[in-house]
């Protein structure tokens, strides 16, 4: 009997369909020779530490690192009935089919239980790209030998292995360290999770950092016979930046008298007839950094979405590629694809009927499709009705993006032009656009903005002269750099490797590594956000007091975005079948337990590390509203929730909101004890200034109601700002 071994019942039913199966048993299908089942995603999950041992419960340096001699995987809960179908069906079964996400961890939640019920049958894999019919169909024609993909469950464990490795040992470790000195809670440490908040952490303090400087432009409007422009300054080095800016404004005054009323010459018009194709077909990095700049939406809900259009509707290609090109055998679908397109939504027929489908494009290019090719509507007509508004959206950004490359380049005419006078450049440039091209499938504003940069000019011939019309200097301050979101912190995360300037890496490190997969980065920033290193303002991504305390410890190894992207690169290798897994794991067990060694020396010297915390401890952010003392965020049994740091004499409690006191009703409404009034704000210490904030009074109050009625205690002035309290002795 063959088993074909899916990742999720919808997958499984889509290739039942095709295969002709309708017979539903308990946790598969099946005809007379073939069976299709299923897992929930991982069946499996990695066991924690006190499942190898019970000393490891709590959480000391003694007992680290931990490293397991044998990795232990036991079936979760909730899938122990699926998985038990899953085994016996193998036992009955003369090969399998890997039917599981075309990916690395796909691979491996097939590869794990098949390990586990010691499969040694016939094994093949089904390499899907869409769910539609005629894409599934094309698939099973060509199964592969499983020792193909093998290589890609082997970078699975690797991935696995390090993850818990390094977020094991080095949370506890760190963890420990920040009880030391004061900080509640877990402080987690991830492999990758925190080489992303380091980017987030070191951008937001060059922000604050940041000292603006004024830089000075002068601009020149020039008659010729024409007609006129308007140019632009070019200050020598001597006087300017490492950006071409003039930094001393006695020159550019200078530069203003010296050129009013006099008259120049065109020391060069260049007119060159540029040409731009169109942006390629989307991967997912790059669908999710659109669509965040274009509308907000978050990386995750992108890939959500981009997932429910390859799954549900059927209506996308696999979503988490990493390729943004497509293979020259999909040149033959291009008609189906278009006039899927048309059929599932006729707004796009006039776009659609004016491509031309047989046109070269750069997007056909077999050495660089990896994997996945780029993401593109599939030749299954789809129903748009049946969509949410942000599916629609983003299936149209998809559709216009593919359509878009059946149509000309974009054409326009680059005009440069420099007026030399009394010794000083200026110079102007134009951008006329002459065939719009693509442009009118992606409406693109960038360039319908006239400004001194980007306008319309005279025809001028070198040796012109040109007349001084009017000279201005307009002061301008340099500005900082923009905080990141969810969009561009995806490009960072995917583009380390560009941001390398040591030769040495650069060699090592190749230009397209990055930190986590296309399959993980939405879900890293997503964790960051749930444990409050991260917080979202608006469309910015911040961190949080706690974020940067903890990134002010760590040592540099942990939280070089560079280190992370080596090991990519590394399991990237094994997938490859160029990479060893076992001298992976073994050079990441010798440089956790590096790292451990340190900061076990560290807590033993007790390094003045506590400053990070108490900062981060001081900065109050919620006071408790009745008693106004700090909430504080704790962890209990049904997970995270905010009760106040007066307890046991206050016990409000309140939900936890990503990271925040939720806006429902206390918990512990019924269970109040305090309630504060302004009592007559006797000053404590007359003129004594708050410890917190240095800027607040000392006042001396007292409790209105409950078993503390009439306790005093004193709180700052500055309240709600300022939320210093500390009980008074009676």
């Amino acid at each position: 009997m063959k088993l074909f071994l899916c990742e999720k019942p919808s997958q499984a039913r889509n290739i039942a369909r095709v295969l002709g199966i309708r017979q539903q048993g308990d946790g598969y299908l099946q005809s007379n020779n073939t069976v299709v089942t299923w897992c929930f995603g991982h069946l499996l999950e990695m066991l924690p530490p006190d499942a190898y041992d019970k000393a490891y419960k709590r959480w000391r340096f003694e007992t680290l690192p931990i490293v397991p001699k044998r990795w232990k995987l036991e079936v979760k809960k909730a899938a122990r009935q699926q998985y038990k179908i899953v085994q016996h069906l193998l036992h009955t079964s003369s090969e399998v089919v890997v039917a599981t996400d075309a990916d690395r961890e796909g691979e491996t939640i097939a590869r794990e239980v098949l390990e586990r019920c010691r499969w040694r049958g016939a094994t093949f894999r089904l390499w899907l790209s869409a769910l539609d019919d005629a894409s599934i169909r094309k698939a099973l024609a060509s199964i592969l030998p499983g020792a193909k993909t093998e290589p890609l469950y082997f970078a699975g464990l690797g991935r696995a292995r390090a993850d818990w490795l390094v977020g094991m040992n080095l949370t506890r470790a760190y963890t420990l360290i920040g009880q030391q000195n004061g900080h509640e809670g877990v402080l987690s440490v991830g492999r990758v999770q925190t080489p992303t908040l380091n980017l987030v952490v070191q951008r937001d303090l060059s922000i604050e950092q940041f000292k603006a400087t004024p830089y000075y432009d002068v601009y020149a409007r020039f008659a010729v016979s024409n007609g006129q422009f308007t140019a632009k300054w070019l200050p020598p080095k001597t006087v300017a930046d490492t950006e071409g800016r003039c930094i001393d404004p006695s020159a550019a005054h200078a530069v203003i008298q010296k050129i009013k009323g006099q008259q120049g010459q065109i020391s060069k018009a260049d007119i060159t007839r540029e040409k731009e194709p169109p942006p390629l077909p989307f991967d997912l990095s790059s669908l999710q950094q659109d669509a965040s700049r274009r509308w907000g939406i978050g990386a995750k809900d992108v890939l959500d979405t981009a997932q429910a259009l390859y799954e549900t509707h059927k209506a996308l290609t696999y979503p988490r590629t990493d390729c943004r090109y497509l293979p020259q055998s999909q040149r033959a679908e291009v008609e189906s694809v278009l006039a899927a397109i048309k059929r599932s939504d006729n707004r796009y027929t006039p776009l659609v009927d004016n491509a031309n489908p047989t046109q070269a494009t750069r997007m056909w290019n077999d050495k660089k499709v990896t994997a996945h090719h780029a993401i593109i509507p599939t030749a299954t007509p789809t129903n748009i009705s049946r969509m949410t508004e942000k599916e629609r959206r983003i299936y149209a950004l998809v559709c216009r993006h593919y359509i878009a490359q059946f149509y000309p380049a974009f054409e326009y005419d680059k005009t440069v032009i420099d007026v030399s006078i009394k010794d000083e450049r200026f110079r102007t440039t134009g951008k006329v656009p002459r065939i719009e091209g693509w442009r009118i499938v992606l409406v693109q504003n960038k360039l319908n903005k006239q400004d001194d940069q980007n306008q319309t000019l005279p025809n001028t011939t070198v040796g012109e002269t040109a007349d001084v019309l009017k000279a201005t200097l307009e002061t301008k301050q340099t500005k900082p750099p923009v905080r990141y979101t969810e969009g561009t912190l995806i490009a960072a995360m995917k583009s380390i490797g560009k941001l390398i300037t040591d030769t040495k890496l650069k060699k090592v490190l190749r230009e397209t590594s990055g930190i986590g997969t296309e399959a993980t980065r939405a879900n890293i920033i997503e964790t960051l956000l749930q444990r409050d290193f991260l917080q979202k303002q608006k469309k910015q991504i911040v961190s949080t007091q706690t974020g940067r305390a903890l990134i002010a410890i760590l040592p540099d190894e942990i939280k070089d975005p560079i280190t992370t992207a080596l090991w990519e690169q590394e399991l990237d290798d094994i997938a490859q079948g160029r990479g060893d897994l076992n001298t992976f794991i073994d050079n990441q067990t010798q440089w956790v337990t590096d790292i451990l060694h340190r900061a076990t020396q560290q807590s033993r010297q007790n390094n003045p590390m506590s400053q990070p915390f108490s900062e981060s401890n001081r900065e109050v952010q919620h006071a408790c509203p009745d008693c106004s003392s700090p909430l504080q965020r704790r962890k209990g049994k049904n997970g995270f929730f905010w009760g106040c740091s007066a307890y046991p004499h206050c016990k409000t409690t309140y939900p936890d909101n990503r990271g925040k006191p939720g806006n429902t009703k206390p918990r512990s409404a019924s269970r109040r004890t305090a309630s504060i009034t302004n009592a007559g704000e006797l000053s404590a210490k007359a003129g004594s200034l708050c410890p917190q904030c240095k800027s607040g009074t000392l006042v001396q109050r007292s409790v209105k109601t409950g078993k503390n009625a009439g306790k005093p205690f004193t709180g700052c002035t500055d309240y709600p700002k300022c939320n210093y309290f500390s009980w008074q002795s009676q």
